[in-house]
């Protein structure tokens, strides 16, 4: 029998697993503790269990963790995390300090199959899924970089990879993520980024996990979506939105439209007019990101006032529009600019 990674388990197969080795359930609990709670991965150092059933779990697997290649740090106090996987595959993780919440922004595959033209992630292709295991293990290893008392307050699956892509592993990560015997965070804390794949925004809406989401539009009219995502094709804006509106939101939340704004592009007063149109009957808010500069891209920011300028046609509308200076721009590490090449 081949040697699995306890970081792909639900607390609950941990304890059925703990039982397949013939110890009570309560032992599972014990290891997801170990594991979640204190950051012990090797299970011969959790001293409270029994020896012998220590010595089982680690014949039966191990809690492996990504290999951390490096971590660059930025002037805005991210800090960019670059894992390399047993296969080769390199994938990034973003820890982003702001005032009393420090958030980490999360990968889900290796590079991204959807290629929106805006986006340098998108010029890698898709290499692969990423595992459950892959997933949770960069919440735990960026945690355990952490000084003293400092924790990991949200989560967002904003990195290389579209969440819904890989759709089990990642219901699976938010599941343990939530679980209280697993990190116990409220679903609250962390929000899934999709290009808009209105399929799996359904399945989504049926799994009882009331996380937070957050679409990535980008565009008002199909014929612009087109041109800077190639999923708009399979999934328009119509669908797209009315797979939004079925979404349930928990009261109080809203769900969150992600645009980066491209000088000439998508940034004019009628696209904030007709964006107004779209989120009409949604309890919505805008996150209005400035173009973050790559090599080689065909876009550039626009100049602050027509940002403003966007911002301020939402806000005097009634709806809730910030303008997110990506951090780590310094670094690579901000919104669209996350790439790593699988090492020859």
């Amino acid at each position: 029998m081949s040697r699995g990674n306890f970081l792909d388990l639900l607390p609950t197969e941990l304890e059925a697993l703990a039982e397949s080795l013939g110890a009570p359930r309560y032992r599972g609990r014990q290891v997801a503790s170990w594991i979640y709670g204190k950051g012990v991965l090797d299970s011969r150092a959790m001293s409270d269990l029994p020896r012998d059933f220590r010595e089982a779990l680690a014949e039966r697997g191990e809690a492996a963790l990504p290999e951390l290649e490096r971590a660059t740090p930025s002037q805005d106090g991210s800090e960019k995390l670059v894992f390399r996987l047993a296969d080769g595959g390199r994938i990034q993780s973003v820890l982003m300090p702001d005032e009393d919440r420090l958030t980490l922004c999360v990968s889900t595959q290796v590079g991204c199959g959807f290629g929106c033209t805006f986006c340098f992630t998108g010029t890698m292709g898709l290499g692969r899924d990423l595992t459950v295991g892959e997933i949770v293990g960069q919440v735990l290893a960026a945690r355990a970089r952490l000084a003293a008392g400092a924790r990991i307050t949200h989560v967002v699956y904003m990195g290389m990879g579209e969440p819904l892509a890989n759709y089990a592993a990642t219901v699976k990560s938010l599941r343990i993520l939530t679980d209280p015997r697993g990190f116990g965070l409220s679903p609250r804390r962390i929000t899934v980024s999709t290009v808009g794949l209105a399929a799996g925004i359904e399945k989504l809406a049926k799994e009882d996990l009331r996380v937070n989401l957050a679409i990535s539009l980008h565009a008002t009219t199909n014929e612009t979506r087109d041109r800077l995502m190639p999923v708009n094709r399979g999934f328009p804006i119509e669908a797209l939105l009315a797979a939004c509106k079925r979404f349930p939101l928990p009261m109080r939340q809203r769900m969150t439209f992600e645009y980066v704004l491209l000088d000439g592009v998508n940034d004019s007063p009628q696209d904030a007019k007709r964006l107004l149109k779209l989120l009409k009957g949604i309890r919505a808010k805008v996150n209005l990101i400035p173009f973050n500069d790559w090599e080689g891209s065909e876009f550039v920011r626009p100049p602050l006032a027509r940002i403003l300028g966007f911002q301020a046609i939402l806000l005097e509308n009634g709806i809730t529009a910030t303008v997110r200076w990506s951090k780590g721009e310094d670094i690579g590490a901000a919104c669209g600019q996350l790439n790593e090449r699988v090492a020859g």
